[in-house]
């Protein structure tokens, strides 16, 4: 079993209350192999909600306490991504995950790249919140295109 982005599989969660399609995790959901999640929703954020980004580092900077969570308003919403990572770990957990399928520059699912806290668009390294709490207990976590339009 693997995780999966909700919003990669039709599921209209992401921060425009829309969804990243990928029509190939879908037929993979139908096979009964994926689980899907959105550790934003799951935190307690609407959909949709304020674009959010990592200010001050990444997710692993989260975890310890050494960054924040910030949406485009200027509101902390570090506690709603927090629970929402636990959430996710408990998930994958319970399911049996080993890996996780998630969409790409996220700040709770982005792996390897992730926006850099400006909201102008900029990528640094680092990976969401949920990524790295996921990685931190052994869940290998692989990063899918999304397409910005």
């Amino acid at each position: 079993m693997k995780l999966v982005s909700a919003c990669l599989i039709g599921v209209n969660c992401n921060f425009r209350g829309k969804n990243w399609l990928n029509p190939a995790l879908l037929e993979e959901l139908k096979k009964g192999d994926l689980f899907p999640v959105c550790p934003e929703v799951l935190g307690g954020l609407p959909a949709p909600r304020a674009p959010s980004e990592i200010q001050d580092g990444d997710g692993g900077a989260v975890l310890r306490d050494k960054a924040k969570v910030v949406n485009e308003k200027g509101i902390d919403v570090t506690a709603q991504f927090m629970k929402g990572a636990q959430e996710t770990l408990r998930i994958a957990k319970v399911v049996g995950a080993k890996e996780a399928l998630f969409a790409e520059k996220s700040p709770s699912c982005g792996c390897g790249k992730i926006f850099n806290g400006s909201f102008s668009g900029k990528l640094v390294e680092g990976d969401g919140v949920t990524t790295a709490l996921l990685k931190n207990n052994g869940i290998h976590v692989t990063s899918i295109k999304i397409c910005l339009t």
